[in-house]
C-alpha cells in the first residue's frame, strides 16, 4: 500500500470545465488527490493567464500522472504545452478521449 493516495493533475481546455469538474469528482471518489486548472468566473489579463499557465506546470510536477480532458480529441495550444512539458518531464499521460 503506498504512503499516500496517487496525485492526478487535470489539464485541458477552460470550454471544457464542466468535464474537468467531472473528471475531478470522480478521480476523488475514487480515492485520488487532485490538481486542477484554476478557473475564474471574468475574463482574465494577459499577465493573469501567464501566471496561471505557470502555476499549473508547478501541477504537473506534484502530480505522479497527468490526465488530459479532450472531448472530441481537442487539445488547444496551452494543453498541447502543457503535454510537451509533462512528457519532457517523464509524467505519464492518459486522455478522455482518442487523439
Amino acid at each position: 500500500m503506498p504512503d499516500r493516495p496517487e496525485i492526478v493533475c487535470i489539464c485541458g481546455s477552460t470550454r471544457f470545465v464542466d468535464e474537468m469538474r467531472a473528471a475531478n469528482r470522480d478521480l476523488t471518489f475514487a480515492g485520488v488527490i487532485v490538481v486542477a486548472p484554476g478557473e475564474a468566473d471574468e475574463l482574465i489579463t494577459d499577465v493573469q493567464k501567464t501566471a496561471l499557465d505557470t502555476l499549473h506546470l508547478r501541477k504537473i510536477d506534484l502530480a505522479d500522472r497527468v490526465l488530459v480532458v479532450n472531448p472530441g480529441g481537442y487539445i488547444g495550444e496551452s494543453t498541447s504545452r502543457e503535454i510537451a512539458y509533462a512528457t519532457a518531464t517523464g509524467k505519464p499521460i492518459s486522455f478522455t478521449d482518442p487523439v
